[in-house]
């Protein structure tokens, strides 16, 4: 028996194994027993390259020699700026630099450090599923307690509002419109509403809004836009996807600024802000938006329209998407309807394709699989191809 103790923390007992990270087991497992390569549509991690100019932009801003000590916990206040100019310009918020607007490294951070700024032992946090899993896991490491919004295709995958019952530990909402995994997008009137119900009970609100730009209607609306959501909600923006660096690690979070700060005496105990660097050329990025983003939306709108077609016509329902870069879909075999990882398995033993189970974005998530549109064109059509000849 070992004199020494269990290596993991209790508050890890009930985390599962992240999804994404199973997905790159998977991957792996096969190409090292077959020698064959994987297309992968299974994690939203684009292939694409950022603009040259974005990459100039960064080198240049390498060689100012600040950018090379420690950067300020909220960011530069350049950034900030630039992230205020954006947001009143693209939604016609208003947002004061200094106290509503903070730099991240990368949303997925600023999720995090937000519930743990924000949840005590045996608080509630309401939760969409199937959602992002990391809304729900990191409720449990900070010790709440996550219960379940249901997002059903009947309900066009929006949480029924009246499911949300008062109680005194009730103290977050977890939305993510545009949403991953389903690709809906939410109304105005549904932003109207949380804000109405978040003061009618008293909780506060964030809304994973990183998608934002990659739309192929109508522009979609920020919750910040609702009157009142500055007193109860903040909103994560990421550059991430917009400009094709996720690996650069860029983010921020804007709103209410009691809750903007509590996430900022977490960063200050935890990590920093953003390399300067990386913060200079996302003001250049912010500043210079629309002559980049409008190649970013046309490839990924292609590449949505082939897969969707070409999935209709294999029996799979994959309507095209409003915004995002996935299509969410049932799966068609009845034998697979409730084993959402065995089907994803199935396909990429027998065709090499490699899709996320829905069953990894939570309960009710099962029965489906979603599909990230991050491959070529011209590897879609070997997918395509793949799954075709699986189907024969």
């Amino acid at each position: 028996m070992s004199v020494f103790p269990n290596i993991n923390a209790q508050r890890l007992a009930n985390i599962p194994k992240y999804l994404f990270a199973e997905l790159d087991a998977l991957k792996s497992q096969y190409q090292s027993e077959t020698g064959q390569d994987v297309i992968d549509f299974g994690e939203g991690n684009p292939a694409l390259s950022p603009d040259p100019q974005i990459i100039r932009s960064l080198i240049s801003n390498l060689k100012d020699k600040e950018n090379h000590r420690y950067p300020t916990y909220a960011g530069k206040l350049q950034a900030r700026i630039a992230v205020a100019e954006w947001y009143k310009k693209r939604f016609g918020v208003a947002l004061d630099p200094e106290t509503e607007v903070t730099m991240l490294i990368g949303s997925k951070e600023g999720v995090a450090h937000l519930i743990w700024a924000l949840i005590d032992k045996d608080d509630i946090a309401y939760v969409p599923s199937p959602a992002y899993p990391v809304y729900q896991n990191q409720t449990m490491l900070a010790g709440g307690i996550p219960r379940l919004m249901p997002l059903l295709e009947k309900n066009n995958f929006l949480p029924d509002l009246s499911d949300i019952k008062p109680h005194k530990k009730l103290k977050l909402l977890c939305l993510n419109y545009p949403n991953n995994p389903t690709s809906a997008v939410a109304p105005y009137s549904f932003y109207r509403d949380i804000v109405k119900t978040s003061h009618k009970h008293g909780f506060y609100c964030f809304n994973d809004n990183v998608y934002s730009e990659l739309y192929y209607h109508e522009p979609v609306h920020s919750i910040l836009e609702i009157p009142g959501a500055k007193d109860c909600c903040v909103e994560f923006h990421s550059l991430s996807k917009t400009f094709s660096i996720c690996g650069w690690r860029i983010g921020f979070a804007v709103g209410n600024k009691n809750i903007i700060q509590a996430l900022l005496k977490i960063k200050q105990n935890v990590d920093s802000g953003p390399f300067g660097a990386i913060q200079d050329t996302a003001i250049y990025a912010l500043k210079n938006i629309d002559k980049f983003i409008k190649s970013t939306r046309a490839e990924y709108e292609k590449r949505l329209l082939l897969l969707s077609t070409g999935l209709s016509n294999l029996g799979m329902c994959c309507p095209m998407p409003d915004a995002t870069f996935y299509l969410w879909t049932k799966i068609p075999d009845i034998q697979y309807q409730k084993d959402s990882l065995n089907f994803a398995c199935q396909l990429l033993t027998n065709t090499g394709v490699l899709v996320a189970p829905g069953i990894g974005f939570g309960k009710y998530g099962e029965g489906y699989v979603r599909f990230a549109a991050i491959v070529s064109l011209r590897q879609t059509k070997q997918a395509l191809q793949r799954l075709a000849h699986y189907k024969k």
